[in-house]
C-alpha cells in the first residue's frame, strides 16, 4: 500500500479523494486543511506522495511545496487547482511540482497521476507544460520590477540569489525585521505571495535586461 497525504481546505474534496483511492494500491493516511497542517502531517506520517490544493488559507500549496523543497524533500507532490494563474504555474514549475490536476477531473485522473509520479515521471498535461514554456519565454515577464524603488529591487535580487532574511539584513546593514517589512511591501506592489514568485519575477527581469543590452 502506498501512503498519500491530502491537503485541501474543503472537507468534501478530501472525502472524495479518499473515496477514489479505496480499492487501489494507494491509501490516504492523513489529511490537512492548510499548508501548515500538511507539513506537520508529513513530519508525523511520512507519506510517499503529497497532494496539495494550490489555494488554502494561511500557508497555501505553493508555500508548502516551497518549504518541502527547501528542506531537500524530493517526495512526489501533486497540485490540485480549480484554476491556476500564470504566476502560480510558474511558481510551482520552478519549485519542482510533479503533477498538476484540475479539480474538475481530479476523480477520474487522480489514480493515473499518482501512478505516474510514483514511477518518477511528471503528471502534467502537455497543454500546461506548453503554457509554462510560453510564459518563461515571454520577453515582457520582468517588467513588474519597475514598480519597485532601488532598495526594494536590490532586496528582490538578493532573494533571487537564495539569501534568507538574516543574510539580506547583513548585506544591507539593516535588521531582519526591516527586511520582512520590505518584503511585505514588495509582495503587495507586485501582487505576489511568496519568495518563489519574487525570485521568478526577478530572474526574468535580469534575463530581459541582459537580452535588451
Amino acid at each position: 500500500m502506498i501512503s498519500v497525504l491530502v491537503a485541501d481546505d474543503h472537507s468534501m474534496i478530501r472525502a472524495g479523494i479518499e473515496s477514489v483511492l479505496r480499492g487501489s494500491r494507494f491509501k490516504m493516511v492523513a489529511s490537512a486543511a492548510s499548508g501548515a497542517e500538511a507539513l506537520d502531517a508529513i513530519d508525523h506520517h511520512d507519506p510517499a506522495i503529497v497532494v496539495l490544493d494550490i489555494n488554502m488559507p494561511g500557508m497555501n500549496g505553493i508555500q508548502a511545496l516551497e518549504t518541502l523543497r527547501a528542506r531537500d524533500d524530493r517526495r512526489p507532490v501533486v497540485m490540485l487547482a480549480a484554476d491556476i494563474t500564470d504566476r502560480q504555474l510558474l511558481a510551482v514549475m520552478r519549485t519542482g511540482v510533479d503533477g498538476i490536476l484540475s479539480k474538475d477531473g481530479a476523480g477520474a485522473e487522480l489514480l493515473d497521476a499518482l501512478e505516474t509520479v510514483m514511477s518518477g515521471q511528471k503528471a502534467i498535461a502537455p497543454a500546461i507544460l506548453q503554457r509554462a514554456l510560453d510564459l518563461t519565454l515571454n520577453p515582457d515577464a520582468g517588467s513588474a520590477l519597475d514598480r519597485l524603488n532601488p532598495r526594494e529591487r536590490r532586496i528582490a535580487r538578493l532573494v533571487a540569489r537564495g539569501l534568507r532574511n538574516r543574510d539580506i539584513g547583513k548585506e544591507l546593514t539593516i535588521g531582519e525585521g526591516t527586511v520582512k517589512v520590505y518584503l511585505h511591501t514588495i509582495y503587495q506592489k507586485l501582487g505576489i505571495d511568496n519568495r518563489t514568485e519574487l525570485a521568478l519575477l526577478t530572474v526574468g527581469d535580469t534575463e530581459n535586461s541582459t537580452t535588451a543590452i
